[in-house]
């Protein structure tokens, strides 16, 4: 059974969305989610610039399984980050870097428009 939960908003004019499967005795063993976020054209350098960074150090997270930003197919404002985490605590010392500070939350965060988080649970 699936369940699609909508949490409290984060800023303006965003929302988190989380579908999870529900089943008795299955944890999920790595934490993965899509982050999708909406920017203006005037901003798409500078964009591309923080997530290049942002990417780069994430990547070298221990904790870090999967970090792939893309554009959305036929519109260069919308951003999508394919994100996958060991567990809990990888996703949480993501969240808590100098690098996700500085390049998320200092950068991305203050250009951005919305931002949708999606939870994901692995089918197989």
């Amino acid at each position: 059974m699936f369940m699609l939960a909508r949490s409290p908003s984060f800023g303006s004019g965003t929302a988190d969305i989380s579908l999870r499967a529900q089943s008795e005795g299955n944890s999920p063993l790595m934490i993965t989610f899509m982050v999708r976020m909406t920017f203006s054209q005037d901003d798409r350098a500078e964009v591309a610039e923080v997530l290049r960074a942002l990417t780069l150090a994430s990547r070298l997270e221990p904790g870090c399984v999967t970090y792939i930003p893309h554009y959305m197919d036929g519109d260069r404002d919308t951003v999508l980050i394919y994100e996958q985490y060991r567990d809990t605590a990888a996703a949480e010392a993501h969240r808590q870097s100098p690098h996700f500070k500085q390049y998320a939350v200092g950068g991305l965060y203050q250009k951005m428009k919305d931002r949708v988080r999606e939870d994901l649970v692995a089918l197989a």
